[in-house]
Parts: C-alpha cells; structure tokens; sequence
C-alpha cells in the first residue's frame, strides 16, 4: 500500500504543479471542472446513490452546471468581483460553519440528514462548486499583469493545506493522546491538530516573509489559519460523511490514496474560505 501511496504521489505532485504553472485559464478551469465531476460521481455514494447510472448522472449534471457558469460568466477571468460567484464563495463560508455544527454533534445530528438524499445532495454541492470557483478566482489572479501570480498563491495554500496535514500526523504520532473528533475520526488528536495549526503558521510567516505581497502580514496570517483550520474540517466532514455510507475509501481512482475525494477533502474547505476571507472580506484584490 505504502508503494503505491510513494508512486502515486510522485505522479501527481509534479502534474498538479505543471497544471498549476502552465495550462491557460481556460484549460485550468476545464481541468478542475473535471476533477469535480469526479468529485461528484464519489459524492453519489455518500448521497446514497448505488446505482453507478445515477452516480454518472450526478457527476454530468455537476459539469453542466459549472460549465454553463463558466462560459455565462463573461469577468470571471478578471476578479471575484461577480455577483454570482461571490454569493457561492459566501454560501461556502455558511456551509463550513454549518459543518462544524454537524460535525461537533455527531452522530446525533445524524438523523436530521441520514435518510435524506436531498440534504446530502445539496451538502455536495455546497462543497464541490465554490471550490471549483475558488480554484478558478485565485489561479486567475492578475493574471492580465502575471501569468504566475495566481498560480503563485494556489499552490501556497496547497502546500499550507499539505504542510498542516503533515505537522498534525508527525505531532499526531509524536505525541497524541487526546482524541480531536472520535466519533469521526478516531485517528485525530488535538496535539496533531495543534501541530498542524503551527506548522501553517510557520509556513504562512515564512511566505509572507520572502514573497513581495501587497498584502499585509497580518491579513496573510489571519486568512492562513482560517484555510488551515477548514481544511481539518473538510476532512472531518467528509469522514462523518464516509462513516454514515460505511465505506472506507470515498472511491478507488488513485491507487493507495483512494477516491478523489479523499485527496482534495482538506482543500474543498481551504481553498473557498481563503479566497472569500482574503478577496470578499479583507478585499485584497
């Protein structure tokens, strides 16, 4: 499992920092509203849909909906600065605080949800489409000025979303024994969860630091911690999610890391909390 965990890895790192840096607006926009798609055919099976018909349905319908936002949307190229799109990034931010609710009451909140496929339905696409535009708005960043600098501050907070996984599992394992969340995911801890918050400090200090940002420090660190503390939520709610489906993996596309879901559930929450804390409410545009 561990080899195919390292290869898989290898593989993917470098295609998502080549995707990041070199494909167009258009073409990266394209890209994600694929892995959406893909996104949404898992999100069928923690909707309750077992049929692999209706799951294709889910998924086309999910990429009719982006794409005909995409190609409708004449600015979204330019900034957040469209009505639709900041609703969906502020929705999100609804949804997140909603989740936590779910998450911190479970299982009991369980049973307002559990035999809803509707609910579920629209908690997937509550995930799944302002992370879609929260991909888009933040690759396409000035891009009219610099083609990097969007590209730029995505895969900051990639490798903020990826570092604080990292520093909650070596903290985690060097010293965890309080549980974080048991009745979601038992393998959390708060000194993980602690350590994960200060490894994204430290990252986010150490970019702020070196880049030459038009952003204020303390604005750069305010909306790091947010992104990082959303993306643990991300991946307890899709484990609260996984544990009520009674399934383990949230599919099996990429061999030793399981579904698409289970790779992207830290950045579903990260990505849209940032980019609506740092363009809607500090207005860092």
């Amino acid at each position: 499992m561990l080899k195919y965990r390292l290869i898989s890895a290898l593989i993917l790192i470098p295609a998502v920092i080549a995707a990041l840096l070199w494909l167009p607006p258009v073409g990266f926009a394209i890209t994600t509203l694929i892995v959406c798609m893909l996104a949404a055919w898992e999100w069928g099976q923690l909707s309750g849909f077992a049929s692999r018909s209706q799951r294709i349905w889910l998924a086309a319908l999910c990429g009719l909906l982006l794409a005909v936002m995409l190609f409708t949307l004449p600015e979204y190229h330019q900034s957040a600065n469209v009505h639709i799109i900041d609703g969906v990034l502020w929705a999100s931010l609804a949804w997140w605080v909603a989740a936590l609710l779910l998450v911190l009451s479970y299982p009991r909140s369980a049973a307002a949800w559990r035999k809803s496929r509707v609910l579920r339905l629209i908690f997937g696409l509550l995930t799944i489409v302002p992370f879609f535009w929260g991909m888009v708005v933040l690759r396409n960043w000035h891009y009219d000025t610099n083609h990097y600098t969007g590209a730029i501050w995505l895969l900051y907070v990639m490798v903020l979303v990826w570092g604080a996984d990292s520093g909650a599992y070596v903290f985690g394992k060097m010293f965890g024994k309080h549980k974080l969340a048991p009745k979601v995911s038992p393998g959390k801890t708060w000194q993980g969860f602690l350590g994960g918050l200060l490894t994204s400090a430290a990252i986010a200090w150490i970019f702020g630091f070196s880049a030459h940002l038009n952003t204020s420090p303390s604005v750069l660190l305010i909306c790091s911690i947010a992104a990082a503390l959303a993306s643990v939520l991300g991946d307890l709610t899709e484990s609260m999610f996984k544990r009520e489906a009674g399934i383990k993996d949230s599919g099996n596309l990429i061999p030793g890391h399981g579904g698409i879901l289970d790779r992207i559930d830290s950045l579903t929450a990260a990505v849209p909390v940032f980019v609506c804390l740092l363009f809607l409410l500090f207005r860092a545009l």
